[in-house]
């Protein structure tokens, strides 16, 4: 018998292949020590480690549909830590340390492949850039390499590195350990590890309201399925940030856009690793089922539609079939959006916000999926501690009034 992912988590496999009976959504208790609003990958590792770690096991995670439904089950898969600035190059290569040892970790398959990821370059700034990415990733003790068109060739046999394309390619900075996981089988892993440990993971229950006492300090949120108490609350729910924190009266610096992907229809292994290509947006790699995943560019509007404009797909598939022109025959399988929350300096937010007991962890930007295990990780230890973790610090939201900006460019390392 054949299940959807919507329709395990929904209706529970208790009694089959050891997932346990509290996923059935358990009914609420009048309290908990913690509430985590956002069963997606992020949402579910803060409470794994929450329980796992540091002994905070009264622990709810709140989720308005269904596990890994949102930003979780929409992304591209791709991992990587070959970000510019030290504070970005930390917490991105925090997040693959935890990636290489993860499926040890939870006994669970999350299907991570450090296949490599490769960014390629086609102008004398791309060059530029790149090479002060290798640069300073190798100060930070991250791999990165720089590679010319023939070398890059190599490593990816189906690349076309012709001149007489519209966007040639000129070289390319790779990074080894860069590569793929399966998206929902991270929130699968991290979800089955925090339920074994006391952890409640309650589906369908959207948060209406954060209450606060006179003190102006959290205790507890209101719920289509009622008050629950609680005596912290971290909010990590990507694109609807700003909506859960304007309930506590709390104005987030966010801006939500669509950002498109799209799959192909599955092929024997083709492809050996990620290639991505800032300057034209176009991203691909080749999952384990045999579809080419291909990442597309953000929109340019405000949203929180889950599909996008035409023409930027149109444009990604172009850049694709001429990069790539053993692929021009391919048909695409489906098309989506994902919903996006950047900041005014394209880096995430983590840490305490003005409310006391409330915690917020947003902003990701298109380097959410990546993030997925160190986000969690110190995201947990900031709410238990009630202390930002030291690779957190910088990405607190103070910075906005500080100008301690770390500027990332949509998390995509496109603007220096």
């Amino acid at each position: 018998m054949k299940f959807s992912l919507r329709t395990l988590f929904t209706q529970g496999l208790a009694g089959q292949s050891g997932w346990p009976e509290q996923w059935r959504s358990p009914e609420p208790r009048a309290a908990y020590d913690v509430i985590i609003v956002g069963g997606g990958g992020h949402g579910l590792a803060t409470a794994y480690y929450l329980a796992a770690e540091l002994g905070v096991r009264n622990v709810a995670v709140l989720e308005k549909g269904w596990l890994g439904g949102g930003n979780t089950g929409r992304n591209t898969t791709i991992i990587r830590s070959n970000y510019l600035w030290d504070e970005s190059a930390a917490i991105y290569d925090h997040a693959v340390k935890l990636w290489e040892g993860l499926a040890q970790e939870l006994n669970y398959n999350v299907m991570y492949s450090p296949r490599g990821v490769m960014m390629l370059a086609h102008t004398i700034h791309d060059q530029q850039v790149f090479k002060r990415h290798v640069h300073a990733n190798r100060l930070n003790g991250i791999d990165n390499e720089w590679l010319t068109p023939e070398q890059a060739q190599a490593f990816c046999p189906p690349l076309n590195i012709g001149k007489n394309v519209r966007y040639p390619i000129t070289g390319a900075a790779l990074q080894r350990r860069g590569g793929t996981a399966r998206h929902d089988a991270v929130a699968w892993g991290y979800a089955r590890g925090a339920s074994t440990r006391g952890v409640d993971i309650i589906q369908n229950c959207e948060v209406t309201g954060i209450e606060r006492n006179v003190a102006g300090a959290v205790t507890g949120v209101t719920t289509t399925r009622g008050r629950i108490g609680a005596q912290k609350v971290g909010v990590v729910a990507a694109g609807h940030t700003s909506v859960l924190m304007a309930m506590a009266g709390v104005r987030m610096p966010l801006e939500s856009f669509p950002l498109q992907a799209l799959v192909s229809e599955p092929v024997k292994p083709v492809f050996p690793c990620v290639v991505m290509s800032n300057t034209i947006h176009a991203y691909i790699s080749q999952s384990d089922k045999g579809e080419l995943v291909i990442g597309a560019g953000t929109d340019a509007y405000t949203s929180y539609s889950q599909t996008g404009a035409l023409h930027i797909a149109e444009h990604t598939l172009d850049a694709i079939c001429e990069m790539f022109p053993m692929f021009r025959r391919m048909r695409m399988l489906r098309n989506w959006g994902g919903i996006v929350d950047v900041t005014p300096d394209r880096s995430p937010i983590i840490g305490h916000t003005p409310v006391p007991g409330l915690f917020v962890n947003c902003g990701w930007g298109t380097g959410g999926f990546k993030a997925t295990p160190g986000s969690g990780h110190v995201f947990a230890h900031t709410i238990a501690h009630d202390r930002p973790h030291p690779i957190a610090a910088p990405f607190t939201l103070e910075r906005f009034t500080t100008g301690r900006l770390i500027d990332e460019a949509a998390a995509a390392a496109v603007a220096h």
